[in-house]
């Protein structure tokens, strides 16, 4: 049987994304390891070259890893798909379940399985990533009573929370008529904003402790910065991070009045009260510029086109057959095409990334420069040469693999801008 347009089209897809991740992983490795032995002239002072040797080896040993599990994505993607995975994995659960359960039991245990299968093939590459790169660079805190209670934790939710939404999608899609789609994006919608305001106080506190901000000296610091800004948060609290991880972060989570400042205990024990001040202030620039809205739309913008054309794909047989399916001819095929389409549709999709890098990027310099005017750029500066020593992060890294990739400007870009600013 001669290959379909679509199955063309699909492996074009699959070899040209791989190639271009290929390309760029060893461009990067390339040039973080050929500037391994000398610090950059502008991190001279302040980086000693051991320091800088730790973060070149850190991210070499991150891309060695990220070729293996490349390698090893594209051959699971392409095994579900033309090799038939998908397929055999419908076909017995069809057999299995459908004539004793009806066609909805099908169905979810057919979104069940295919993410169980996955979560299962992917498990040895955390574990390893965890535990043996982590650990060797000395940020793994993690145990394995952590990591168990982790998946244990992750798969309650996902049977409390993801299965009844599944089966809401499912509802939709085989009751609502040609429209589907559209009702369907709107209940994926108002679920993620509800996520949104009951995560810091339901879901986040299964995974990590928060207590609130004991720092009564940097309490009072970072209450003036929110009041100058014009920011309002339901509370300051301070997260067991170290449980886990020594990589340090800061973020704003909740929606609405549900919102609050978390900070890593991580975070807290390596820089001082300017600069805690001067990373909050970043974080508070993002609201103020909007980047949260225009995220939000932005997202909610894709998944609506991705949804529309799920819509018009799920009724053509040759999309099914393209990618190597067939389709259910006395069932339901609607938990299958949303499979099929959410495993296909990042190898194309992965072509838009250095679009949405770029404007990541362009939102941190924003944030920057609110940071700047609002506080120190002089203790962003430090904060984020701090922050960039202790995550072992490269200070060499490949332009072109930052244009690509990078969500947050390289740290000698960040620190030459803020220099500007501040002259």
């Amino acid at each position: 049987m001669s290959p379909t347009p679509l199955t063309l089209l699909f492996a074009a897809a699959l070899v040209a994304s791989l190639a271009v991740k290929l390309w760029l992983a060893t461009r990067q490795m390339r040039h973080v390891a050929a500037h391994r032995n000398s610090v950059p002239a502008a991190f001279a002072a302040a980086v000693s070259l051991a320091a800088h040797q730790r973060a070149a080896d850190y991210t070499l040993a991150k891309g060695r890893f990220g070729l293996l599990t490349m390698a090893f994505g594209s051959a699971v993607l392409l095994g579900w798909t033309l090799l038939g995975g998908l397929d055999a994995l419908n076909g017995a659960l069809r057999e299995l379940v459908q004539p004793r359960f009806g066609n909805l039991a099908y169905q979810l245990s057919l979104l069940a399985a295919f993410v169980l299968i996955g979560g299962l093939l992917e498990l040895p590459f955390d574990l390893y990533s965890t535990f043996r790169i982590e650990q060797q660079f000395g940020f793994n805190r993690s145990n394995w009573r952590i990591v168990l209670g982790d998946l244990a934790k992750g798969l309650l939710l996902g049977a409390v929370i993801g299965l009844p939404l599944a089966a809401l999608v499912l509802w939709i899609m085989g009751a609502t008529g040609a429209m589907w789609w559209l009702w369907a994006w709107g209940t994926w919608a108002a679920f993620n904003l509800l996520v949104m305001v009951l995560y810091p106080t339901l879901i986040a506190p299964l995974f990590n402790k928060f207590t609130p901000l004991a720092d009564e000296t940097l309490k009072t610091r970072v209450q003036a910065l929110m009041q100058r800004c014009g920011f309002a948060a339901k509370g300051l609290f301070v997260m067991d991070g170290s449980r886990r991880s020594a990589h340090g972060n800061a973020y704003f989570t909740g929606l609405g009045a549900a919102k609050r400042v978390v900070f890593f205990d991580t975070l807290l024990d390596k820089l001082n009260p300017a600069e805690v001040e001067a990373v909050l202030a970043h974080e508070l620039g993002h609201f103020k510029h909007k980047h949260v809205t225009q995220r939000l739309v932005l997202m909610f913008g894709l998944s609506l086109a991705g949804l529309a054309l799920l819509g018009w794909l799920a009724g053509q047989p040759g999309f099914y057959t393209g990618l190597g399916v067939r389709p259910n001819l006395g069932a339901p095929n609607d938990a299958l095409a949303l499979l099929l389409f959410l495993t296909v549709v990042p190898v194309f999709s992965y072509f838009i990334s250095p679009l949405l890098a770029q404007l990541s990027r362009r939102h941190e310099f924003q944030a920057d420069a609110y940071a700047s005017a609002q506080a120190s750029g002089a203790d962003l500066a430090s904060a984020l040469l701090k922050l960039h020593q202790d995550n072992a992060a490269t200070l060499t890294p490949d332009p072109v693999y930052v244009r690509f990739y990078y969500s947050h400007p390289p740290a000698s870009e960040r620190l030459a801008a803020l220099q500007t600013l501040r002259a």
